[in-house]
């Protein structure tokens, strides 16, 4: 049996159609943005990221995230992996060690990984709405920083990383950690036969001399990057190779030692570094780069030099210029946005989080004017992802000193003191100088060496249905840099 259509069927059969059509081909348009997260060992890139989901997906206070301020942010959440040949990063594992009794940090990055979070969000731009473009695919990829830093060896020989890599390992604070590889090293012939027991037993010191100086240094930047992390390449020749001291200007002979260790960084870079860069660097949009300012401050002049290194080695790897939600949409990529975040803004008092970004500024001024002039937008922020300690004020006599509190983990001590894990200190930070230059220089230095702090134990959802925000210092700020021009 038929029933008559009468007009307003009709009417809303076809606003139903139109409707179903707009959001058919707003999820075909919907832009995904691809967010680089790295840094240098111990900055803490798998917090970051954790809190970053947790804060968008979970709620948090934001006040500075335009989006979320204004109300048009409608929600976020988990997607499935985009990549079905990338490991996804572990977000509830991340969170189940956060949310412990006692919490503990998570894991820290030992391979590339990403998630995607789809942002639903009222748009202002007028083309977006007229498009029915009110989602945004957030693809977050974490990788560790040594293997960005692997990426100077695109453009380097053999010759010339094995000359810096020795000059590097002759340095007065390397010493006691260079001296068995130096020694090995020094007893060699480059025109000798190769040989594949000597270069096993070589790689073997030269591994070994990588991770001394990672365990003591305050800033490690020394790579290859594999060799620290090797993964599935364990035991294969492509990690079998190290610096040889090469007489200049001539070429290694064929079946020599050094004609088999230049072919094996050749290897290295072909199979490791050149597919890191094709597969997954050269797709990123946006970039943060997390360093740990106040860690190479208190290392001395050597570390705050290898940090300058690492980070003008880290920008001239990137592909900087303009690019747009809309570029995206047909395929034209290119990170437009640098962001340099000074972590551990936690470790000290408010008052100094400009000083801080000063030096950090200073440190990547050269690099980021380079990056400025290609197009790429850089900027430079003091955060803490995840807030660790709180703000006091301690009496001094007459006056009062501004101090953090905060829980030391187990084993930590302050002077004297051992910590068990449970009870809070408060410390005087101390004041980072007013002059950059004269810190970076030595002239001012800033000692302050800080125990690793408990960190804040994330709560569940309660049973009004309220969310607990975890505590942060401008992580909101650096969403708002990073894709809030993508939610307008």
């Amino acid at each position: 049996m038929r029933f008559p259509l009468d007009a307003r069927d009709l009417s809303l059969s076809v606003a139903d159609t139109w409707a179903q059509a707009g959001k058919r081909i707003g999820d075909f348009l919907t832009p995904s943005l691809r967010l680089g997260v790295t840094g240098l060992a111990r900055s803490g890139k798998t917090v970051f990221i954790t809190a970053l989901i947790r804060n968008l997906t979970q709620g948090g206070r934001l006040p500075f995230f335009a989006p979320y301020a204004e109300g048009r942010l409608i929600s976020a959440d988990l997607e499935p992996q985009p990549d079905d040949n990338v490991p996804r990063f572990d977000y509830e594992g991340h969170v189940s060690a956060l949310s412990a009794d006692p919490p503990n940090w998570p894991d820290s990055t030992r391979r590339v990984s990403e998630v995607r979070v789809s942002i639903s969000f009222t748009p202002e731009h007028r083309l977006r709405r007229a498009l029915g473009i009110r989602r945004l695919n957030l693809d977050i990829v974490d990788y560790p920083g040594e293997w960005l830093l692997d990426l100077g060896m695109l453009g380097e020989s053999y010759e010339t990383w094995s000359r810096d890599a020795l000059d590097r390992a002759r340095m007065p604070s390397r010493g006691a950690a260079a001296a068995d590889w130096l020694a090995f090293v020094s007893g060699l012939d480059p025109a000798q036969a190769e040989d594949e027991q000597l270069a096993l037993d070589g790689a073997r010191r030269f591994t070994d001399y990588l991770r001394a100086v990672r365990q003591t240094s305050a800033v490690a930047t020394l790579g290859p990057g594999r060799f620290l992390m090797p993964g599935d390449l364990e035991g294969s020749p492509l990690l079998t190779f190290f610096p040889l001291a090469l007489p200049p200007d001539s070429a290694p002979q064929r079946g020599s030692l050094a004609a088999m260790m230049a072919r094996r960084y050749d290897s290295y870079v072909q199979h490791v570094v050149r597919p890191f860069f094709r597969d997954h660097f050269s797709r990123l949009d946006r970039q943060i780069v997390l360093v740990d300012v106040l860690g190479a401050l208190n290392g001395g002049a050597d570390a705050i030099a290898e940090l300058e290194r690492a980070l003008a080695s880290v920008l001239r790897a990137f592909r900087p210029g303009a690019a747009s939600w809309l570029a995206s949409l047909i395929g034209a990529r290119r990170i437009d946005r640098l962001l340099f975040a000074a972590t551990k803004a936690d470790h000290i008092h408010h008052t100094s989080h400009d000083r801080m970004e000063a030096i950090l500024k200073l440190l990547t001024v050269r690099a980021a004017v380079r990056a400025g002039e290609a197009g790429a937008d850089a900027r430079v922020m003091a955060l803490s992802a995840l807030r660790a300690t709180r703000e006091a004020q301690a009496r001094d006599g007459r006056g009062t000193l501004p101090c953090i509190v905060g829980v030391p983990l187990p084993g930590e001590t302050v002077g004297r003191e051992r910590f068990d894990g449970m009870r809070e200190v408060a410390l005087f930070p101390g004041d980072l100088p007013d002059d950059p230059a004269a810190v970076l220089s030595g002239a001012a230095p800033f000692n302050a060496t800080f125990p690793r702090f408990r960190p804040p134990r994330l709560l569940a959802v309660q049973k009004s249905g309220e969310v607990p925000a975890s505590p942060h210092i401008r992580l909101d700020r650096a969403l708002d840099f990073l894709i809030g021009d993508w939610l307008a």
